[in-house]
């Protein structure tokens, strides 16, 4: 019988900072507020954390993107680790999650915070352009070489390609992906630390100006300032803190051509995401209808659809008719679906607020946006390298 690392790992803490648009305080600060938070959620002392990870490192590329350094923070938190993870390479931003398990699972350490910290509000307070050109620049490198040249300067660009193809291939229409930005603000509206609480209409959706046909204003994520940080533990040492260990059922992973700019498939899915979805049902016995809620990566609305497919939980081509009308991804529907606001309302801490939201389910701390005796939950991340997990409480 094959031992699957992640079985021997369990989140055991988490924790969020303010949230703000910008905030107050430097992204360090923020750091440190979310990654104390979560190691006393977990019942734990700053010494008892011996590995310390984040993705994707300190950006040299600015535009708040990644300003902390593991380095930083451990020096700041007063952390001695033993194991340190910093990469701009992986399986989307859950690859130091994966990489922690993995030194659990190893014996390299025993109890790891991982944090994702941004400060892109405050970034474009000082320039627009600060998360992809700047004015020092003349030359930009990466997967935007490939689309910068054809003037699509923003992911927005290359996401509306497939919502388009999307509605041309499976007859979606604007009201039904308008749903889940809807949906997201409902839920948002019960989340004291989302940027964006106000109640947002079918109406004011459809009314919202076209920013790359067909998506729209409310189909984009939101720049914030803010961490979020998790306490990842081996189940041994977990027996005995403060929560319930939340037990990381499955894991799954991939690195799409999009990483480079390169582009397969006819638009209407993510095939790396699909790998990742096979990766994941494949180590464990759970299925599709098994799940209690989803907090699904939504960059841009068209991911949530095609995250949706690719991990088995509609058939291709059945996001849009699953979401229309909003009933089935309700607080009280078949599959809740990103009950925190996701990155649309809550604020785009690059799917790290879904891994927080996931523990708030299964932890019972959703107040007015908690979802029903929740017990599974499923998370995916990314539009770029692919990842995704199913955390389960006893």
């Amino acid at each position: 019988m094959t031992l699957h690392p992640e079985k021997l790992a369990c989140i055991t803490g988490a924790a969020q900072s303010e949230v703000g648009r910008p905030s107050s305080r430097t992204a360090l600060q923020l750091t440190a507020d979310a990654c104390l938070a979560a190691i006393a959620d977990a019942g734990l002392e700053v010494s008892d954390i011996d590995g310390i990870a984040c993705y994707p490192g300190k950006s040299a590329e600015g535009g708040g993107i990644a300003p902390v350094s593991p380095s930083e923070a451990a020096a700041v938190l007063g952390i001695d680790p033993k194991w340190i993870l910093a990469s701009a390479e992986g399986f989307s931003h859950m690859a130091p999650i994966f990489n922690a398990i993995t030194a659990i699972a190893c014996g390299l350490a025993r109890h790891v915070v991982v944090f994702r910290s941004v400060a892109q509000a405050t970034a474009r307070m000082a320039s627009r352009s600060s998360t992809l050109m700047s004015g020092s620049r003349s030359r930009v490198d990466g997967n935007n070489a490939w689309t910068v040249p054809f003037n699509a300067l923003s992911p927005i660009n290359t996401f509306a390609l497939y919502a388009q193809a999307y509605f041309e291939k499976y007859g979606a229409n604007e009201e039904q992906l308008g749903m889940i930005a809807v949906n997201n603000r409902r839920n948002a509206g019960h989340n004291e630390n989302a940027v964006y609480r106000k109640p947002l209409s079918l109406e004011d959706y459809l009314a919202s100006r076209v920013i790359s046909t067909p998506l729209r204003l409310f189909d984009c994520d939101s720049h914030i300032d803010g961490s979020t940080a998790i306490v990842v533990s081996h189940k041994d040492a977990a027996k005995d803190l403060k929560n319930p260990p939340l037990h990381i059922e499955s894991m799954g992973m991939a690195v799409g051509g999009l990483w480079v700019g390169r582009y397969e498939g006819d638009f209407t899915s993510m095939p790396a995401a699909h790998k990742c979805g096979e990766m994941l049902w494949s180590r464990t016995d759970l299925k599709p209808a098994d799940m209690d809620c989803a907090q699904i990566y939504d960059g841009f609305s068209i991911h949530v659809w095609l995250w949706m497919e690719a991990l088995g939980l509609v058939p291709p081509g059945e996001a849009c008719r699953f979401v229309e009308g909003g009933q089935r991804i309700a607080l009280d529907g078949d599959l809740p679906l990103n009950t925190g606001g996701g990155q649309l309302s809550g604020g785009r801490f690059h799917g790290y607020g879904h891994i927080h939201e996931a523990t708030v389910q299964l932890w019972g701390r959703g107040g007015g946006r908690q979802v029903a005796d929740a017990k599974t939950c499923i998370i995916s991340n990314g539009g770029y390298g692919y990842g995704a997990m199913i955390l389960r409480r006893d």
